[in-house]
């Protein structure tokens, strides 16, 4: 139900952050645990300085105002925009657990109330001094002599351990009317059940009155979590506008810069930030896709996906990749946007296997955003491509160009249970696919990727041995 990863000791890049579910809810009267600092390793430390320098490095000769927005812009997008989803999301995991304890105390609240309504009616009818725990083993006894459950009482109302012990006791009306008043009168005492109506009504008003006090007490915690959670949140929405506003004054300003190592790290800033904002795009939208089976990565349709990101960056160049598919397709252009239109079911030469648009893909999921992506850019990309491991075979079959040559907007494939550059492991059952956003000068790839592993959706990361993987094409 996330991207499938397996995930060993590694440095926090980008937006992903370790994210926390399946919460086990309980009724006992228990604060909401407050968010945990996040401890940073002295890996993840160096792993900062380390790029916060090779970017000052890129930038040198660039003016200082440029470089401040490019460096204030990469450190919303690494630090500041991710410690805030994290401190949002425990907020609100905080708030809806303060608020199910409510309402739980409320529902333990409303039994109680009821019960003592039943009680009240029942003492209308036949008393307050009726012993109902009496007249329940009673009964229980007239039902074992009937043989409807003389296995469970036998023992208990008369010590007898077989039915024709039971019977040779019991030879007479009288002394089965005299067992099961005495029985009934031992087992409740001996169970400590044995209380009047009167005695009953009065623990049951003592315990509402416990409970109203709880419930008023735990509505207050659950009404200022909420609080806690929507000022988070609008911290976090504070941090990505203010992201929004540097990365547009990059982009006007970016045809001063002049050399190619400044260009590139400006290109790699503002695609970051592009991702973070797609992300945001999709969780205000109402127009996600939403499918509640969410343990599986390729699902039958919901036909409910309609979501367009905004416009990405000009991607830069990339290089020409080797063409060696299986698939048969030939003369492939690389320039990307692509000419296939949404939804195409035949583009460039070969079916695309687009019959459903999206609604295949359950929310979230690695899936989803990779055909959401690739329809972004215009690329073609099918509706039943399998889990994430499964796209590149799939493709072949339906005659797109895949190989191990990355190019933007290419559909990157991770193999079930392929290892990472030693930080993480696709999934075993389900593998991973994701989105070329940019080939780097050295190699390396700029992916985004759905999943809910990750804080957000989408999320990124930077890829360094990028021939390790196939790549789906047109």
């Amino acid at each position: 139900m996330s991207r499938k990863m397996t995930r060993r000791a590694r440095p926090i890049v980008g937006l992903m952050l370790a994210s926390a579910m399946f919460c086990a809810g309980g009724v006992a009267v228990v604060a909401a645990p407050a968010p945990q600092a996040h401890a940073v390793s002295m890996s993840e430390y160096q792993a900062k300085v380390s790029n916060h320098a090779k970017l000052k490095s890129q930038l040198a000769g660039v003016s200082s105002d440029l470089a401040d927005t490019i460096l204030q812009l990469a450190d919303l997008n690494d630090n500041q925009i991710p410690a805030a989803v994290e401190a949002a999301e425990s907020a609100q995991q905080a708030a809806e657990q303060a608020q199910s304890l409510a309402e739980a105390t409320t529902q333990r609240l409303q039994a109680a109330q009821q019960d003592k309504a039943n009680l009240e009616e029942q003492i209308k009818q036949t008393g307050s001094d009726y012993d109902d725990a009496k007249a329940a083993v009673a009964q229980l006894a007239r039902e074992s002599f009937h043989g409807s459950s003389t296995s469970d009482v036998l023992d208990f109302v008369t010590d007898s351990t077989t039915a024709d012990d039971f019977v040779n006791k019991m030879q007479s009306q009288a002394a089965v009317t005299r067992s099961e008043s005495n029985a009934a009168t031992d087992a409740a005492n001996e169970l400590n059940t044995s209380m009047n109506r009167k005695d009953r009504l009065g623990a049951i008003e003592q315990k509402i009155t416990q409970l109203k006090e709880q419930a008023d007490q735990q509505a207050a915690s659950a009404q200022q979590a909420a609080s806690e959670a929507s000022a988070k949140q609008t911290a976090l929405q504070k941090l990505r506008d203010e992201g929004t506003v540097k990365r547009e004054k990059l982009e006007s300003q970016k045809s001063q810069l002049t050399t190619q190592s400044a260009k590139e790290a400006a290109d790699i800033v503002a695609m970051k930030s592009q991702i973070d904002s797609w992300n945001n795009q999709y969780n205000n939208s109402n127009n996600a896709a939403v499918n509640p089976n969410n343990n599986q990565q390729q699902s039958r349709p919901n036909n409910n996906t309609n979501y367009n990101p905004a416009p990405a960056p000009a991607p830069a160049p990339a290089p020409t990749p080797n063409n060696n598919n299986s698939g048969g397709a030939g003369g492939m252009n690389y320039a990307v946007p692509g000419n296939c239109p949404a939804g195409s079911g035949y583009c460039y030469g070969h079916n695309t296997g687009n019959t459903v648009g999206g609604a295949a893909y359950p929310s979230r999921q690695c899936t989803l955003w990779a055909y959401l992506r690739r329809s972004q850019l215009s690329l073609p990309v099918g509706s039943y491509m399998g889990n994430g491991a499964d796209w590149a075979n799939t493709a072949r079959g339906l005659g797109y160009l895949v190989n191990n040559t990355p190019h933007v907007g290419a559909a990157m494939v991770f193999a079930r249970g392929q290892s990472v550059g030693g930080h993480w492991t696709a999934d075993w059952q389900y593998g991973h696919v994701a989105v070329v956003e940019r080939v780097n000068a050295d190699g390396s790839v700029l992916i985004s990727e759905g999943g809910t592993g990750f804080a957000t959706f989408p999320a990124w990361e930077t890829i360094s041995n990028a021939g390790a993987y196939q790549y789906v094409h047109y």
